[in-house]
């Protein structure tokens, strides 16, 4: 018989009791401190059928910080607002991974301490506006890093690695994706570095080999996953050979040994796909979740292919909290409200219907 969205998989040591992943997805709703409280805890509790959740992106430090109203994982108070999360999941039997974020020049100087520049691999401006408290303001042009500040962001990484496991979370999984820092480095449009982490394929990967070597120390290897995006344009991203270059990346991290390998298939902005992902999905020896406008036709016949081992739910989780529910019974999706993604209370957060009976949540 072949694998279905229903089938349980191992994933790294963890058995998980279905393909369905809930994508990582900013929504804006952390408190003053940039922490966890309880109406987070019940958000993610509502949808924790997944067979793993992949919370939203958070930062790893005060200087890694990109938008308001994002959750951190390296502060005493953050660690206790996640920790109320991950036991309400825990509580319904679900698993989840926290995904650790540096921003890097998708930042202002209005959310970062001191107001100080934010840095990047190469002084490159990013088109278009930073999200800031006061409304949009334009981009500033990034401070390129030093060699040796490099150091220090990665033992960054290796704490909040620890304020993770600290918060009793299953696994982590390192944002190297989507524009932000560590894909900055990887992407040859945003790194015209000439020092050991510009240039090769090899150069501008180290950054991501120092940082899976430090959260390594922490956790496990097989519970660690790495998203990349090798051909999205958001955040002014670019590369002159996705093909080539993430098929070096991620030959290398298949000798790793990871829980996963989580890929956004195509280009968020354009819709277009120009990348030969069943090549790049060959090239890793592991779990391979697939990511990007997926729907249940598209994510069976992904497994039926072979094209994939798990794959990555947005707003059809955003939208739908019991999502593996209405798969299992072809039951209509609710519409998701664009005009509450990010930002504000309850409504569109965790006021959107269950077609069951309402589950009961301990948060």
């Amino acid at each position: 018989m072949s694998d279905t969205l229903f089938s349980p998989l191992k994933v790294g040591d963890l058995e998980v009791a279905n393909r369905m992943v809930m994508a990582p997805m900013t929504r804006n709703r952390a408190d003053q401190n940039n922490a966890p409280h309880d109406l987070n805890a019940t958000y993610y509790q509502q949808r924790a059928t997944a067979g793993l959740i992949i919370t939203e992106a958070s930062q790893v430090s005060p200087e890694g910080v990109g938008y308001p109203a994002t959750p951190g994982i390296y502060s005493e108070e953050q660690v206790t607002g996640w920790k109320k999360v991950v036991d309400a999941v825990h509580a319904r039997g679900g698993h989840i991974f926290i995904q650790l974020w540096y921003c890097g020049r998708i930042s202002h100087p209005d959310l970062l301490p001191n107001n100080q520049t934010p840095v990047a691999p190469s002084a490159i401006k990013p088109e278009g506006d930073a999200f800031t408290y006061e409304g949009l303001k334009p981009f500033e042009t990034p401070r390129a890093l030093e060699t040796e500040e490099i150091k220090h962001i990665v033992s960054q990484y290796k704490h909040a690695a620890a304020s993770a496991k600290q918060a009793g979370f299953d696994g982590i999984e390192v944002h190297a994706a989507n524009g932000y820092l560590i894909d900055q480095f990887l992407r040859d449009g945003s790194n015209q570095r000439t020092d050991e982490y510009g240039g090769s394929d090899e150069n501008r990967m180290r950054l991501l080999n120092e940082v899976l070597d430090a959260v390594c120390e922490i956790w496990p290897a097989n519970r660690v996953g790495v998203r990349l995006t090798p051909e999205n344009s958001f955040n002014s991203m670019s590369d002159s050979d996705p093909q080539k270059h993430f098929a070096y990346f991620i030959n290398e991290l298949s000798k790793r040994r990871l829980a996963y390998l989580h890929i956004l298939e195509g280009d968020m902005m354009t819709k277009e796909r120009n990348v030969d992902y069943r090549a790049l999905r060959n090239k890793f020896d592991g779990v391979y979740m697939a990511n990007n406008a997926y729907d249940k036709q598209r994510a069976e016949q992904a497994l039926a292919n072979g094209d994939a081992d798990l794959v990555a739910f947005g707003v059809p989780y955003l939208a739908n909290p019991d999502l593996v529910y209405r798969f299992q019974n072809d039951l209509p999706l609710n519409e998701a409200d664009q005009d509450t993604f990010y930002g504000g209370d309850e409504k569109g957060y965790t006021d959107y219907s269950f077609a069951e009976e309402k589950v009961t949540t301990t948060a």
